[in-house]
């Protein structure tokens, strides 16, 4: 029996400012799109060419308040293969929330706080 990863969900309050984040830091773009015919809710997936794993960003109508995601201690990484140019893209944006230089690695928080691991390629 083989098991593969295909998408994680992440809950945002504001789908537009997530699709812009996600697209700009990281490249990400949607892929594909479901509706709920009385509104609410918007799923959306995306991802890019380096990999068939996907985000799955769920928006919510009936849920206007910020979500708690409990002590911050779960993240997605993305492996880069130009480390300091992403440093650069993400101090830009303003988004770096830790850095462990020890381990040569950093984090960044999308809209909603959820944590994303940056890793080089080694």
């Amino acid at each position: 029996m083989r098991f593969k990863m295909v998408h994680e969900n992440y809950n945002v309050s504001d789908l537009e400012r997530s699709l812009e984040f996600y697209k700009t830091a990281f490249g990400l773009t949607e892929k594909r799109r479901k509706c709920a015919a009385d509104g609410s809710y918007i799923i959306v997936f995306i991802g890019n060419e380096e990999s068939d794993f996907e985000i799955e960003l769920t928006w919510l109508r009936d849920h206007p308040q910020p979500y708690d995601l409990g002590e911050d201690e779960f993240h997605l990484a993305f492996r880069v293969d130009d480390f300091e140019a992403a440093h650069r893209r993400h101090e830009e944006m303003g988004c770096i929330c830790f850095e462990n230089p020890a381990m040569g690695i950093y984090f960044v928080e999308d809209p909603d706080h959820y944590w994303l691991e940056v890793i080089p390629t080694r």
